[in-house]
């Protein structure tokens, strides 16, 4: 009789890598013209030349990132001349941590973690590309999260004006941008709008038949023969389209697979997915969380907890004070946070016309949400 139960050391993955959220697969469809846009960006670089700047925009899930570490991975098999690095802003989103990504990309290490200006830092930097003849291309993912912490000018200004204090320095930027209410060219100041100068590429949310496409071939290089059920894909593709992320769809799998492994069975179920669903579909909210600093998270958890006590959408007047209470900070430190978590889509902050303009301010996701993954986040968990 055949077995119906997976063994202790049995698993349903031919491939988990496949599931990870920065896998990177040899074959990458439906993003050819964006690919090809970003490759003529960059060809100046492998000339020589300074690369061109530009900025990959779309919403979340939409391949930017995937299509730039896709070019920086050929880059560095056909040269060391030109030199990619990829920096993700969610968490190095200040100058100074930029900079020590890059030095550490071109020294292989970090630098010391006192002691250290930042004049120094890039002095370092700018003589090692002198003394190599080697181009710089800075990939700066989710960008925007500079714009949230006001960095963005400073950290523009430093890479594509270091050629007036170090002759020879040629530096290129490629910024991934998925906030689409924010448009860096706008946003930056007039002396680094004057080097900057980017061309955007922009990158289309994925089509039903794209999405069905994408992780029907996940499915095949990541799973073993008859796990899926094509009709159970089909429920699986409903539900990352109406997310509108193709990261869903991808966290949903792996979810929904560990689920049937668990439950020791030999292929996935609807309960599978639907229990996984409940996670993977707060992809966004779990990964805005992890770029939080640690009092912007206890401010958030501070609004999750008022939230649930009112029930009702809250002027920003009456959270600051709830805030004050717990945490003990400025009106201005704290409006900032409420119109970073805004940008972020963590919260709606927007005006009732009275007797003056009121702010009011409402979470977009269940407050209970909010706080259980506030404490996943405390805790590690995932």
């Amino acid at each position: 009789m055949k077995r119906s139960l997976l063994m202790w050391d049995e698993t349903l993955f031919r491939d988990p890598e496949v599931f990870e959220i920065d896998y990177v697969p040899e074959q990458f469809n439906h993003r050819d013209t964006q690919i090809r846009e970003l490759a003529f960006q960059v060809r100046p670089g492998l000339r020589g030349g300074r690369p061109l700047n530009t900025i990959c925009r779309g919403l979340p899930g939409t391949g930017k990132t995937t299509s730039v570490r896709k070019v920086f991975a050929e880059i560095e098999e056909v040269t060391q001349k030109l030199v990619p690095i990829y920096i993700n802003c969610q968490i190095d989103n200040t100058k100074f941590a930029v900079f020590s990504q890059i030095y550490r990309r071109i020294f292989g290490h970090l630098p010391p973690a006192s002691g250290v200006s930042f004049k120094q830092l890039l002095d370092a930097i700018a003589r090692a590309l002198q003394r190599e003849e080697q181009v710089l291309l800075v990939g700066l993912d989710d960008a925007n999260y500079l714009l949230y912490e006001n960095e963005i000018n400073h950290v523009l200004y430093s890479l594509l004006r270091s050629h007036e204090a170090y002759p020879g320095v040629r530096i290129g930027v490629v910024a991934i941008v998925s906030d689409m209410s924010v448009s860096l060219q706008t946003e930056v100041d007039a002396r680094v709008a004057s080097v900057f100068r980017p061309t955007e590429i922009y990158f289309p949310p994925y089509s039903e038949e794209e999405i069905r496409g994408i992780l029907g071939e996940r499915v095949v290089q990541g799973l073993y023969p008859n796990v899926l059920r094509s009709d159970l894909l089909d429920l699986v593709v409903e539900q990352t389209t109406k997310s509108g992320d193709l990261r869903v769809g991808i966290d949903l799998l792996k979810r929904a697979t560990l689920s049937a492994e668990k439950a020791a069975r030999r292929s996935i179920e609807q309960e599978d997915i639907c229990k996984a669903y409940k996670v993977s579909r707060y992809l966004h909210l779990a990964y805005s969380l992890r770029a939080l600093r640690a009092e912007e998270r206890e401010v958030l958890g501070r609004i999750a907890e008022m939230a649930i006590r009112d029930d009702r959408e809250t002027n920003a007047g009456e959270v600051y004070h709830f805030v004050r209470e717990h945490v003990g900070i400025s009106y201005t430190r704290y409006y900032k946070m409420i119109q970073k978590f805004d940008a972020m889509r963590l919260l709606n902050l927007h005006y009732r016309q009275g007797r003056g303009r009121t702010r009011l301010i409402s979470l977009r996701y269940d407050p209970d949400r909010v706080l259980e993954h506030l404490r996943r986040e405390q805790t590690g968990s995932i």
